[in-house]
């Protein structure tokens, strides 16, 4: 294919650029062909605000002028890094019906009463919501059901590139809310709506905007069927922010991660949960886990994870069950499988309960998705629990990562997990060796380190080794008869 005046071509992937078409990316190794944008940017487009594109000293540069907007949303400041920063460029992904729209009209909310906000007009701070996928009353409708009165938010329905910076260069808004970034089409890229180009030249020219107006541009993104934020993977390294909108379809539990933030941690997370009124910010999200659960149950352990900064307690619940099939299955739901396998074959070799023929399953309660490995012990202890039939310690609080040898490794903030279990009202935890955890809880809080899987099921659960083998034995037997 030859080369077109003023065209080149780039990798949806990776983003890198090519003088001609071909159907594979030399850089990444990516088998998806190369697509065709155009390669000339915008005239004049001098917008990361240096004044005369002279390099400045960086000790030089004022901050004076850039504060952070800090919303009536504590959750989302934190996760923002402390507000949000004028001029940056904010992607938010997330599963259809997730609440993307939802929690943006929200924020546009918030924006509009935003009180050290960019203003425009006569003293109000103007946000335009610009929505391709839905009409102004059906936005209207929902908020309603908000309870938004919407004062200061003004709506916009089109997917025309040139037309909405038109809208926002006359308005002067002090926020931009795209609805979604995968609807809007530039007269400039001869493709359809959604294509790679399309969403590629649309982002990067709304991103010139707002870094040239220091205006906050917030961005809906899709996300393909295998997780990905969708359109090209140089999306991702363009914006400044990336927040996922993460949480199970029956759950009302709502998880804002960030994995991208240039003015902040990507560690930080949020915690909303879906009402008849909205996404409601949790602020003590232990605390809503476990109000929910229901005593001492068999298959059921308290496990003290990470999320971002901020230690959370969940339950882990599992359910063991004699298997017809020749490959007994390994179901879990907010968890890694191939952890469950790996986990299931040291408890099988390295302590001595014979799963090989038991059905597993695991699930997180509440809808959460756990992914550290600092929640393997609790695992592990919830199997041998439903193993057994006999459920652990109500009070009783784990954490630690296994190993293929069966030995307990230590994990990081191991203080703070354990502060949160001692403010929650646990009395007991087991935590591997050396971490020197409890020495600041004196009596409320016995902790018990252990070295290997064993040893922690000799705590938590006294003879499960023991009991286990005999249960199979006695399973065996009746099968026989």
């Amino acid at each position: 294919m030859a080369r077109k005046q003023g065209h080149l071509f780039f990798c949806p992937k990776c983003g890198v650029e090519s003088p001609r078409w071909m159907g594979f990316c030399s850089a990444c190794g990516s088998r998806e062909p190369l697509v065709e944008a155009p390669s000339k940017p915008p005239a004049g487009s001098n917008w990361l605000g240096y004044t005369d594109g002279a390099p400045q000293e960086l000790s030089e540069v004022s901050l004076e002028d850039v504060p952070r907007i800090l919303l009536p949303l504590p959750e989302l400041n934190r996760v923002l890094g402390g507000g949000v920063v004028p001029g940056s460029v904010i992607l938010m992904a997330g599963d259809p019906g997730i609440g993307k729209s939802t929690l943006l009209l929200q924020i546009a909310e918030a924006m509009s009463g935003a009180t050290d906000a960019p203003r425009g007009g006569e003293g109000a701070v103007r946000v335009l919501y610009i929505s391709g996928e839905e009409s102004a009353p059906q936005i209207r409708m929902r908020a309603e059901r908000l309870g938004i009165l919407g004062s200061g938010v003004y709506l916009l329905g089109e997917t025309r590139l040139q037309s909405m910076l038109s809208w926002m260069d006359s308005l002067s808004p002090g926020a931009v809310i795209v609805d979604s970034i995968q609807t809007a089409a530039s007269d400039a890229v001869p493709s359809a709506p959604g294509s790679v180009a399309q969403v590629r030249e649309c982002a990067r020219v709304r991103m010139g905007w707002a870094k040239a107006h220091r205006t906050p541009l917030f961005m809906a993104g899709h996300v393909t069927k295998e997780g990905d934020i969708a359109g090209p993977r140089v999306l991702e390294h363009m914006v400044d922010v990336v927040l996922s909108l993460e949480g199970e379809p029956l759950s009302a539990l709502r998880v804002l991660r960030s994995t991208k933030n240039r003015f902040g941690s990507t560690n930080e997370v949020a915690i909303f949960q879906m009402e008849q009124a909205g996404l409601k910010e949790v602020a003590d999200p232990s605390q809503a886990l476990m109000s929910r659960r229901q005593g001492s149950l068999v298959g059921s352990a308290v496990v003290s994870t990470l999320e971002g900064s901020r230690p959370l307690l969940v339950e882990v619940q599992a359910l063991t069950v004699p298997t017809h099939n020749p490959v007994p299955r390994r179901v879990v739901s907010g968890l890694d499988g191939t952890r469950l396998v790996m986990l299931a074959a040291v408890l099988d070799r390295r302590v001595g309960l014979p799963l090989g023929g038991q059905d597993i399953i695991v699930n997180v309660a509440g809808g959460l998705r756990v992914s550290e490995p600092a929640a393997d012990l609790g695992i592990a202890l919830a199997v041998a629990s439903s193993f057994r039939g006999v459920p652990l310690p109500e009070d009783l609080v784990v954490l630690g990562e296994v190993g293929l040898g069966g030995e307990v490794r230590s994990v990081s903030q191991v203080e703070r997990r354990l502060q949160e279990a001692a403010r929650l009202g646990l009395t007991r935890a087991v935590v591997p060796r050396g971490v020197n955890g409890g020495a600041e809880h004196g009596d409320d809080l016995r902790v018990h380190e252990v070295t290997t899987l064993a040893e922690a099921l000799d705590v938590a659960l006294p003879g499960a080794r023991r009991r286990g083998r005999a249960a199979a034995d006695l399973e065996a037997t009746e099968e026989r008869v």
